[in-house]
């Protein structure tokens, strides 16, 4: 296994973390469930770890592809700063949530607050590891790009 390979295993977790952990706080907002509050700002707190992972591997992994043909820097270098705000999000997602768990512990009831920013930071963090997503995924794969034709067979 090589860095490419680590990222590309990695970078999944983060991608699919943040709307599943989205997901579980909407359900846990519908049920008033305290123990689901707390599972989803647990798995808010891990996908900001694998985002953190993610990113750090995809430096080594931009090393590693950019010599490839038909590899564009460019593309490379626009992921890399898709990547760095989408983690900056996950981090801050990251941080409530463990703001909040901190003071679940004191409280009977998960702090509203706490709630409604994961939701919103959350919301962000989403858009932004997508986005983050479809420009890795055009870096090595055209098809990923909008706005691709494929060619007709002859």
């Amino acid at each position: 296994m090589n860095w490419a390979h680590a990222h590309l295993i990695l970078n999944h977790a983060p991608v699919m973390g943040a709307p599943f952990a989205l997901l579980l706080l909407l359900w846990s907002l519908r049920q008033k469930s305290r123990d689901l509050q707390i599972a989803t700002l647990g798995g808010m707190v891990l996908t900001a770890l694998a985002a953190g992972a993610a990113y750090f591997t995809g430096g080594y992994a931009g090393d590693l592809v950019q010599t490839l043909p038909g590899v564009s820097a460019a593309r490379i270098n626009t992921h890399e700063d898709a990547a760095l705000l989408a983690l900056i999000a996950a981090i801050a997602t990251g941080l409530l949530a463990l703001a909040g768990l901190f003071q679940a512990r004191k409280q009977a009831a998960v702090p509203r607050w706490c709630l409604l920013g994961c939701l919103v930071l959350g919301l962000g963090t989403c858009a932004l590891m997508a986005r983050a997503a479809n420009l890795g995924g055009e870096i090595r794969l055209p098809e990923a790009a909008w706005g691709f034709q494929f060619p007709h067979p002859s």
